[in-house]
């Protein structure tokens, strides 16, 4: 599978279900470059998620979102919620170990960790 551009208007809807890898970059930047054939192979061997690509320079409100200070920066959802977010470049074999433990989660344990985080910030 091919990467997807996100944007404002289609990110949310994107990551709503299922495993889908976000590279935040801009054309402008040197490890973004470097970054960017690791990101597509990892796309082509794993065509049951998605993978997304934000041009910062272009959709610098959702960067702005998400505080994006660095570029690359990656970030992992599932099922809509953020799992993993970090600045620089990954090697293949460590994006290759992300996305396993991506899929290997159990999202029943994460819904209830974050349900019982935020039962007790509320008391």
């Amino acid at each position: 599978m091919a990467t997807t551009d996100l944007t404002l208007e289609n990110f949310e809807s994107t990551i709503a279900e299922g495993v889908v890898l976000v590279d935040f970059w801009a054309a402008w930047c040197g490890p973004c470059r470097l970054f960017a054939p690791i990101f597509e192979r990892a796309s082509k061997q794993n065509t049951d998620i998605v993978f997304g690509k934000v041009d910062t320079e272009a959709q610098q409100e959702l960067a702005a979102q998400f505080g994006i200070t660095s570029i690359p920066t990656l970030m992992v959802f599932r099922d809509g919620i953020l799992l993993f977010a970090q600045p620089g470049l990954l090697r293949p074999a460590q994006l290759k170990q992300l996305i396993q433990g991506a899929k290997d989660l159990d999202m029943d344990e994460v819904r209830e960790e974050i349900a019982r985080r935020s039962a007790a910030q509320s008391c």
